[in-house]
Protein backbone atom coordinates (compact mmCIF):
# COMPACT_ATOMS: atom_id res chain seq x y z
CA UNK A 1 0.00 0.00 0.00
CA UNK A 2 0.79 3.43 -0.84
CA UNK A 3 2.33 6.33 2.24
CA UNK A 4 0.97 9.14 0.55
CA UNK A 5 -0.37 11.57 2.23
CA UNK A 6 -3.80 11.01 3.63
CA UNK A 7 -6.81 13.15 2.55
CA UNK A 8 -8.77 15.17 4.41
CA UNK A 9 -11.35 13.93 6.24
CA UNK A 10 -13.40 17.03 5.96
CA UNK A 11 -12.70 18.33 2.22
CA UNK A 12 -15.08 15.88 0.36
CA UNK A 13 -12.23 15.13 -2.00
CA UNK A 14 -11.86 11.26 -2.91
CA UNK A 15 -8.00 10.56 -2.46
CA UNK A 16 -6.01 9.83 -5.98
CA UNK A 17 -5.71 6.10 -6.81
CA UNK A 18 -1.58 4.82 -6.21
CA UNK A 19 -0.13 2.86 -8.92
CA UNK A 20 1.37 0.62 -6.09
CA UNK A 21 -2.05 -0.50 -5.27
CA UNK A 22 -2.45 -1.97 -8.86
CA UNK A 23 -1.71 -5.64 -9.57
CA UNK A 24 -3.33 -6.20 -13.38
CA UNK A 25 -3.68 -9.68 -15.18
CA UNK A 26 -2.97 -9.54 -18.44
CA UNK A 27 -4.37 -12.57 -20.50
CA UNK A 28 -2.33 -13.96 -23.60
CA UNK A 29 -4.80 -12.89 -26.08
CA UNK A 30 -4.85 -9.51 -24.69
CA UNK A 31 -0.99 -8.98 -25.11
CA UNK A 32 -1.51 -10.35 -28.75
CA UNK A 33 -4.06 -7.81 -29.12
CA UNK A 34 -2.53 -5.01 -28.31
CA UNK A 35 0.38 -4.99 -30.51
CA UNK A 36 -0.23 -2.36 -32.02
CA UNK A 37 1.54 1.21 -31.90
CA UNK A 38 1.12 2.51 -28.48
CA UNK A 39 -1.94 5.67 -28.26
CA UNK A 40 0.87 8.52 -28.72
CA UNK A 41 1.44 7.35 -32.17
CA UNK A 42 -2.06 6.38 -33.34
CA UNK A 43 -2.19 9.33 -35.94
CA UNK A 44 1.43 9.41 -36.71
CA UNK A 45 2.09 8.73 -40.57
CA UNK A 46 4.97 9.67 -42.88
CA UNK A 47 4.04 13.12 -43.97
CA UNK A 48 3.52 13.99 -40.20
CA UNK A 49 7.56 13.45 -39.68
CA UNK A 50 9.22 16.89 -40.41
CA UNK A 51 12.66 15.59 -40.88
CA UNK A 52 15.45 18.07 -39.80
CA UNK A 53 16.54 19.42 -42.85
CA UNK A 54 20.25 20.32 -41.51
CA UNK A 55 20.00 16.19 -40.88
CA UNK A 56 19.54 14.58 -44.65
CA UNK A 57 19.55 11.20 -43.30
CA UNK A 58 16.12 11.78 -41.72
CA UNK A 59 14.43 12.84 -45.39
CA UNK A 60 16.29 9.56 -46.65
CA UNK A 61 15.02 7.52 -43.72
CA UNK A 62 11.34 8.56 -45.00
CA UNK A 63 12.01 7.83 -48.68
CA UNK A 64 13.73 4.03 -47.69
CA UNK A 65 10.54 3.19 -45.36
CA UNK A 66 8.47 4.50 -47.48
CA UNK A 67 9.53 2.37 -50.45
CA UNK A 68 9.74 -0.67 -47.67
CA UNK A 69 6.16 -0.77 -47.02
CA UNK A 70 5.16 -0.18 -50.71
CA UNK A 71 6.46 -3.88 -50.92
CA UNK A 72 4.79 -5.35 -48.10
CA UNK A 73 1.38 -5.15 -50.00
CA UNK A 74 -0.72 -7.89 -48.57
CA UNK A 75 -3.60 -9.40 -51.00
CA UNK A 76 -5.15 -10.74 -48.18
CA UNK A 77 -5.85 -6.86 -47.22
CA UNK A 78 -7.64 -6.60 -50.91
CA UNK A 79 -10.19 -8.82 -49.54
CA UNK A 80 -10.99 -8.05 -46.39
CA UNK A 81 -8.70 -10.02 -44.44
CA UNK A 82 -9.72 -12.80 -42.17
CA UNK A 83 -9.16 -12.69 -38.39
CA UNK A 84 -6.80 -15.91 -37.51
CA UNK A 85 -7.78 -16.66 -34.19
CA UNK A 86 -4.83 -16.58 -31.11
CA UNK A 87 -4.23 -20.46 -31.32
CA UNK A 88 -4.61 -21.09 -34.97
CA UNK A 89 -1.84 -21.44 -37.40
CA UNK A 90 -1.96 -19.37 -40.48
CA UNK A 91 -1.76 -20.65 -43.76
CA UNK A 92 2.35 -21.11 -44.35
CA UNK A 93 3.98 -18.16 -46.65
CA UNK A 94 6.68 -19.51 -48.64
CA UNK A 95 10.44 -18.32 -47.72
CA UNK A 96 12.36 -16.01 -48.58
CA UNK A 97 15.93 -16.38 -50.07
CA UNK A 98 16.48 -13.15 -49.07
CA UNK A 99 14.97 -12.07 -46.11
CA UNK A 100 13.77 -8.32 -45.71
CA UNK A 101 14.08 -6.51 -43.10
CA UNK A 102 15.12 -2.69 -41.98
CA UNK A 103 17.25 -1.65 -39.00
CA UNK A 104 16.66 2.05 -38.08
CA UNK A 105 19.58 2.83 -35.61
CA UNK A 106 19.72 6.59 -33.80
CA UNK A 107 20.24 8.16 -30.91
CA UNK A 108 17.04 8.88 -28.40
CA UNK A 109 14.37 11.54 -29.61
CA UNK A 110 15.05 11.52 -33.25
CA UNK A 111 11.02 9.88 -34.31
CA UNK A 112 12.52 6.06 -34.91
CA UNK A 113 9.39 5.03 -32.79
CA UNK A 114 8.01 7.56 -35.29
CA UNK A 115 9.32 5.88 -38.54
CA UNK A 116 8.52 2.76 -37.20
CA UNK A 117 4.78 2.95 -36.54
CA UNK A 118 4.40 5.08 -39.54
CA UNK A 119 5.82 1.73 -41.44
CA UNK A 120 3.06 -0.27 -39.39
CA UNK A 121 0.35 2.15 -40.80
CA UNK A 122 1.31 2.76 -44.45
CA UNK A 123 1.94 -1.43 -44.60
CA UNK A 124 -1.03 -2.55 -46.56
CA UNK A 125 -2.25 -5.32 -44.86
CA UNK A 126 -4.91 -6.38 -41.85
CA UNK A 127 -4.19 -4.61 -38.33
CA UNK A 128 -4.62 -8.65 -36.87
CA UNK A 129 -1.77 -9.30 -39.74
CA UNK A 130 0.73 -7.38 -38.57
CA UNK A 131 2.59 -6.19 -35.26
CA UNK A 132 3.76 -3.68 -33.36
CA UNK A 133 5.59 -3.91 -29.59
CA UNK A 134 8.82 -3.30 -27.82
CA UNK A 135 11.49 -5.32 -27.66
CA UNK A 136 10.64 -6.45 -23.61
CA UNK A 137 6.50 -6.60 -24.81
CA UNK A 138 8.02 -9.45 -27.85
CA UNK A 139 10.60 -11.51 -25.17
CA UNK A 140 7.29 -11.26 -22.67
CA UNK A 141 4.99 -12.91 -24.87
CA UNK A 142 6.95 -15.60 -25.76
CA UNK A 143 7.09 -16.05 -21.88
CA UNK A 144 2.99 -15.98 -22.15
CA UNK A 145 2.30 -18.30 -25.03
CA UNK A 146 5.53 -20.62 -25.15
CA UNK A 147 7.90 -20.58 -28.20
CA UNK A 148 6.28 -22.61 -30.72
CA UNK A 149 2.83 -20.99 -30.01
CA UNK A 150 4.29 -17.69 -30.74
CA UNK A 151 5.74 -18.59 -33.73
CA UNK A 152 2.36 -20.17 -35.01
CA UNK A 153 1.22 -16.86 -33.95
CA UNK A 154 3.03 -14.33 -35.31
CA UNK A 155 3.98 -16.71 -38.80
CA UNK A 156 1.11 -15.47 -40.87
CA UNK A 157 1.68 -11.89 -40.06
CA UNK A 158 3.23 -9.37 -43.07
CA UNK A 159 5.31 -7.82 -40.94
CA UNK A 160 6.65 -7.52 -37.23
CA UNK A 161 7.67 -4.26 -36.05
CA UNK A 162 10.36 -4.12 -32.83
CA UNK A 163 10.39 -0.90 -30.98
CA UNK A 164 13.67 -0.36 -28.81
CA UNK A 165 15.72 -3.30 -29.64
CA UNK A 166 18.13 -4.71 -26.71
CA UNK A 167 19.72 -7.50 -25.64
CA UNK A 168 19.93 -7.24 -22.09
CA UNK A 169 21.30 -10.93 -21.49
CA UNK A 170 22.55 -14.58 -23.23
CA UNK A 171 18.54 -15.75 -22.48
CA UNK A 172 17.56 -13.13 -24.77
CA UNK A 173 19.80 -13.44 -27.21
CA UNK A 174 19.41 -17.17 -28.23
CA UNK A 175 15.67 -16.52 -28.04
CA UNK A 176 15.10 -13.41 -30.36
CA UNK A 177 17.67 -15.34 -32.23
CA UNK A 178 15.58 -18.15 -33.29
CA UNK A 179 12.29 -16.55 -32.97
CA UNK A 180 13.34 -14.05 -35.67
CA UNK A 181 15.15 -17.24 -37.94
CA UNK A 182 11.64 -18.85 -37.69
CA UNK A 183 9.62 -16.20 -38.73
CA UNK A 184 11.51 -14.56 -41.57
CA UNK A 185 11.31 -18.46 -42.63
CA UNK A 186 7.59 -18.25 -43.08
CA UNK A 187 7.95 -14.82 -44.71
CA UNK A 188 7.77 -12.51 -42.21
CA UNK A 189 9.07 -8.75 -42.84
CA UNK A 190 11.56 -7.15 -39.86
CA UNK A 191 11.93 -3.69 -38.93
CA UNK A 192 13.21 -3.02 -35.53
CA UNK A 193 14.42 0.48 -33.97
CA UNK A 194 17.73 0.76 -31.56
CA UNK A 195 20.15 2.55 -30.44
CA UNK A 196 22.55 0.34 -31.22
CA UNK A 197 24.01 -1.05 -34.12
CA UNK A 198 22.76 -5.05 -34.81
CA UNK A 199 26.33 -6.49 -34.63
CA UNK A 200 26.97 -4.12 -31.54
CA UNK A 201 24.09 -5.56 -30.00
CA UNK A 202 24.69 -7.20 -26.03
CA UNK A 203 27.89 -5.13 -25.76
CA UNK A 204 28.73 -3.76 -22.15
CA UNK A 205 25.82 -6.29 -20.95
CA UNK A 206 26.96 -9.44 -21.04
CA UNK A 207 30.04 -11.48 -22.65
CA UNK A 208 28.33 -10.91 -25.80
CA UNK A 209 31.67 -12.43 -27.62
CA UNK A 210 30.36 -16.07 -26.73
CA UNK A 211 27.35 -15.52 -28.38
CA UNK A 212 28.74 -14.15 -31.43
CA UNK A 213 26.51 -16.28 -34.18
CA UNK A 214 23.40 -15.61 -32.50
CA UNK A 215 23.87 -12.00 -33.15
CA UNK A 216 25.21 -11.63 -36.48
CA UNK A 217 22.33 -13.92 -37.25
CA UNK A 218 20.00 -11.24 -35.79
CA UNK A 219 22.45 -8.66 -37.64
CA UNK A 220 21.80 -10.73 -41.06
CA UNK A 221 18.03 -10.03 -41.12
CA UNK A 222 18.57 -6.31 -41.06
CA UNK A 223 19.85 -3.69 -43.41
CA UNK A 224 20.75 -0.48 -41.19
CA UNK A 225 19.29 2.74 -41.61
CA UNK A 226 20.87 5.25 -39.78
CA UNK A 227 18.93 8.40 -38.50
CA UNK A 228 21.35 11.29 -37.32
CA UNK A 229 20.33 14.60 -35.07
CA UNK A 230 19.35 15.59 -31.89
CA UNK A 231 16.26 14.80 -29.24
CA UNK A 232 13.35 16.57 -31.08
CA UNK A 233 11.70 17.01 -27.37
CA UNK A 234 14.24 19.53 -26.58
CA UNK A 235 14.50 21.72 -29.61
CA UNK A 236 13.79 24.95 -28.80
CA UNK A 237 11.77 23.88 -25.01
CA UNK A 238 13.34 25.44 -21.83
CA UNK A 239 15.46 23.61 -19.70
CA UNK A 240 13.35 20.84 -17.70
CA UNK A 241 11.08 21.69 -15.22
CA UNK A 242 12.53 21.79 -11.82
CA UNK A 243 10.84 19.56 -9.29
CA UNK A 244 7.92 20.50 -7.31
CA UNK A 245 7.10 20.34 -3.48
CA UNK A 246 5.59 17.61 -1.63
CA UNK A 247 2.65 19.96 -0.92
CA UNK A 248 2.53 20.97 -4.59
CA UNK A 249 2.72 17.69 -5.97
CA UNK A 250 -0.11 16.14 -3.79
CA UNK A 251 -2.30 18.74 -3.96
CA UNK A 252 -2.03 18.80 -7.76
CA UNK A 253 -3.07 15.14 -7.54
CA UNK A 254 -6.03 15.92 -5.14
CA UNK A 255 -7.12 18.24 -7.92
CA UNK A 256 -6.63 16.42 -10.76
CA UNK A 257 -9.56 13.57 -11.88
CA UNK A 258 -7.68 10.25 -12.70
CA UNK A 259 -4.54 11.02 -11.16
CA UNK A 260 -2.24 8.86 -8.99
CA UNK A 261 -0.23 9.54 -5.81
CA UNK A 262 2.86 7.46 -4.95
CA UNK A 263 5.62 8.00 -2.32
CA UNK A 264 8.84 6.99 -4.99
CA UNK A 265 9.94 4.48 -2.85
CA UNK A 266 6.77 2.54 -2.63
CA UNK A 267 6.40 2.78 -6.03
CA UNK A 268 10.24 1.48 -7.14
CA UNK A 269 9.20 -1.46 -4.65
CA UNK A 270 5.85 -2.03 -6.37
CA UNK A 271 7.83 -2.75 -9.80
CA UNK A 272 9.75 -5.36 -8.48
CA UNK A 273 6.39 -7.19 -7.54
CA UNK A 274 4.95 -6.57 -11.05
CA UNK A 275 5.95 -8.03 -14.48
CA UNK A 276 7.22 -5.14 -16.19
CA UNK A 277 5.08 -6.77 -19.23
CA UNK A 278 1.78 -5.47 -17.47
CA UNK A 279 3.08 -1.86 -16.48
CA UNK A 280 1.55 -1.14 -19.80
CA UNK A 281 -1.83 -1.91 -18.23
CA UNK A 282 -0.94 0.00 -14.80
CA UNK A 283 -1.38 2.91 -16.23
CA UNK A 284 -4.52 2.88 -18.21
CA UNK A 285 -7.04 5.10 -17.62
CA UNK A 286 -4.27 7.36 -15.33
CA UNK A 287 -4.54 11.78 -16.24
CA UNK A 288 -1.60 12.27 -14.31
CA UNK A 289 1.33 10.46 -11.94
CA UNK A 290 2.12 12.28 -9.35
CA UNK A 291 5.64 11.09 -7.26
CA UNK A 292 6.46 12.33 -4.23
CA UNK A 293 10.07 12.21 -2.67
CA UNK A 294 12.00 11.39 -5.84
CA UNK A 295 15.70 10.01 -5.76
CA UNK A 296 18.15 8.49 -7.43
CA UNK A 297 17.59 4.39 -7.85
CA UNK A 298 19.78 2.43 -5.71
CA UNK A 299 20.72 -0.41 -8.00
CA UNK A 300 20.23 -1.34 -11.74
CA UNK A 301 17.57 -3.52 -11.68
CA UNK A 302 15.32 -1.00 -9.98
CA UNK A 303 16.76 1.13 -12.86
CA UNK A 304 15.91 -0.82 -15.58
CA UNK A 305 12.13 -1.66 -14.17
CA UNK A 306 11.75 2.44 -14.21
CA UNK A 307 12.88 2.47 -17.78
CA UNK A 308 10.12 0.11 -18.70
CA UNK A 309 7.88 2.38 -16.77
CA UNK A 310 8.67 5.11 -18.06
CA UNK A 311 8.36 4.08 -21.67
CA UNK A 312 4.29 2.93 -20.93
CA UNK A 313 3.73 6.52 -19.30
CA UNK A 314 5.12 8.19 -22.57
CA UNK A 315 3.50 6.03 -24.90
CA UNK A 316 -0.01 6.74 -23.35
CA UNK A 317 0.99 10.76 -22.88
CA UNK A 318 0.72 10.69 -19.26
CA UNK A 319 2.22 13.59 -17.54
CA UNK A 320 4.21 12.75 -14.27
CA UNK A 321 4.81 15.80 -11.49
CA UNK A 322 7.36 15.01 -8.89
CA UNK A 323 9.01 16.35 -6.16
CA UNK A 324 12.69 15.55 -5.04
CA UNK A 325 15.71 15.18 -7.33
CA UNK A 326 15.37 16.31 -11.14
CA UNK A 327 15.01 13.41 -13.35
CA UNK A 328 18.49 13.89 -14.78
CA UNK A 329 19.87 12.91 -11.45
CA UNK A 330 18.11 9.38 -11.15
CA UNK A 331 20.82 7.58 -12.64
CA UNK A 332 24.53 7.33 -11.63
CA UNK A 333 27.60 8.25 -12.94
CA UNK A 334 28.33 4.71 -13.25
CA UNK A 335 25.25 3.92 -14.69
CA UNK A 336 25.07 6.35 -17.29
CA UNK A 337 28.68 5.20 -18.65
CA UNK A 338 27.65 1.57 -18.82
CA UNK A 339 25.99 -0.95 -20.84
CA UNK A 340 22.64 0.54 -20.59
CA UNK A 341 23.36 3.97 -20.84
CA UNK A 342 21.08 4.84 -23.95
CA UNK A 343 18.10 2.87 -22.26
CA UNK A 344 18.64 5.74 -19.16
CA UNK A 345 19.12 8.68 -21.74
CA UNK A 346 15.83 7.51 -23.17
CA UNK A 347 14.53 7.05 -19.71
CA UNK A 348 15.64 10.90 -19.05
CA UNK A 349 14.52 12.13 -22.51
CA UNK A 350 10.69 10.64 -21.71
CA UNK A 351 10.60 11.53 -18.18
CA UNK A 352 11.46 15.12 -19.03
CA UNK A 353 9.07 15.75 -21.57
CA UNK A 354 6.17 14.40 -19.51
CA UNK A 355 7.53 16.70 -16.66
CA UNK A 356 6.88 19.43 -19.12
CA UNK A 357 3.36 18.29 -19.57
CA UNK A 358 2.63 18.70 -16.19
CA UNK A 359 3.15 21.90 -15.12
CA UNK A 360 -0.48 22.60 -16.19
CA UNK A 361 -1.56 20.91 -13.40
CA UNK A 362 0.18 22.76 -11.32
CA UNK A 363 -2.16 26.93 -10.93
CA UNK A 364 0.39 29.68 -11.18
CA UNK A 365 1.08 31.71 -8.36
Amino acid sequence: MSTTAAPDPHSGITAPAALADREPRVPAEQLVAELVPPPRFDAVRFATYVPDPHQPSQAAAVEALSGFAAGLGDPAAKDGGRRRGLFRRAPRTPARTTPRGVYLDGGYGVGKTHLLASLWHATDAPAERKAFGTFVELTNLVGALGFQQTVATLSGHRLLCIDEFELDDPGDTVLVSSLLSKLVGHGVALAATSNTLPGKLGEGRFAAADFLREIQGLAAHFTPLRIDGEDYRHRGLPKAPAPRTDEEVTRAAYGTPGASLDDFGDLLAHLARVHPSRYGAMCEGLTAVALTGVRPVPDQSTALRLVVLADRLYDREVPVLASGVPFDALFSEEMLAGGYRKKYFRAISRLTALARDAGRLVPAS
